[in-house]
């Protein structure tokens, strides 16, 4: 990540980088916040009382509520902030910044589950590109289209979808591989797709137990999200009157789409790891 983001020279070899990249970083120190400043100051920098976030302009103490702080909070110092607050403000500041790549080290640290949400909603409306390092497989899972894995020797392979279709993909999950332990991959007779064989765990973790009982509302939500872009995009004339408005709607069909279809996906497993554990 430090050879992509340029503070770091490669040894040897090439970085090929984007045309027009602009990049916003959030590192799992919260090394860039300031002990002293005020949360309005540091999502501001100091300049007013205005955030501008995608090219629009938003007052700082709305968008503050978006981020779950009160009105009252404006004037409080960084210090006096839990890690959690500290950890939405970092979220902030990073989705205020002009980009189309955004790097996130272990961006879920000291999130209550409350901001986990906010998390994953606000990277599911994120358009560009981001990069997510993490230990929290379940919260890879939700968000991840793609996971790019280490292989051993300097090499790295990037499987579809989140942690969980990684290791289905490949019998074995980062543990394993990192003991040298290649674990027997089992298939259904009805089913062609890999399955991990079954762990000895007996009961739901609780970021399980929690994706279980939120699943269902992230797929109501979805589920009216593709109902209006659905209906809006029924207008027989809009593509004609604003075919930028056309293709940004379809664009955003065709993600609400796949992100129900991948929460479903989770949501059945879950479901069955449940029964099989009862």
């Amino acid at each position: 990540l430090k050879l992509i983001l340029g503070e770091l020279a490669p040894d040897t070899g090439t970085i090929k980088l984007g045309s027009n990249l602009e990049t916003a970083t959030l590192d799992q120190q919260r090394a860039s916040l300031s002990p002293d400043w005020s949360l309005k100051d540091s999502l501001t920098q100091g300049t007013g009382d205005t955030v501008t976030v995608g090219g629009a302009t938003k007052h700082v103490m709305s968008y503050m509520k978006d981020f779950l702080f009160r009105p009252e909070q404006a004037n409080t110092p960084i210090h006096a902030l839990s890690g959690g607050e500290r950890g939405r403000v970092m979220l902030a500041r990073a989705l205020s910044q002009p980009s189309n790549l955004m790097v996130l080290d272990e961006p879920t640290n000291d999130l209550d589950l409350e901001t986990l949400d906010l998390l994953q909603e606000l990277l599911s409306g994120f358009e560009g590109t981001v990069i997510i390092v993490s230990h929290d497989r379940d919260f890879i899972d939700r968000v991840a289209t793609s996971t790019i894995a280490y292989e051993q020797n300097g090499k790295w392979l990037s499987y579809p979808g989140g942690y969980s279709d990684m290791v289905s993909q490949r019998g074995y999950g980062v543990k394993d591989a990192d003991a040298g332990i290649t674990k027997k991959v089992v298939r259904s007779k009805t089913d062609d797709k890999p399955q991990v064989a079954k762990t000895s765990k007996s009961k739901l973790s609780y970021k399980e137990e929690h994706a279980l009982k939120t699943l269902p509302d992230e797929m109501a939500k979805l589920e009216r999200d593709i109902e209006k872009l659905n209906t809006a995009l029924g207008d027989p004339d809009l593509y004609s009157r604003d075919p930028t408005t056309f293709e940004k709607y379809s664009k955003a069909l065709e993600g609400r789409q796949a992100l129900l279809d991948k929460a479903e996906t989770r949501w059945l497993e879950l479901e069955e790891l449940k029964q099989s554990l009862s």
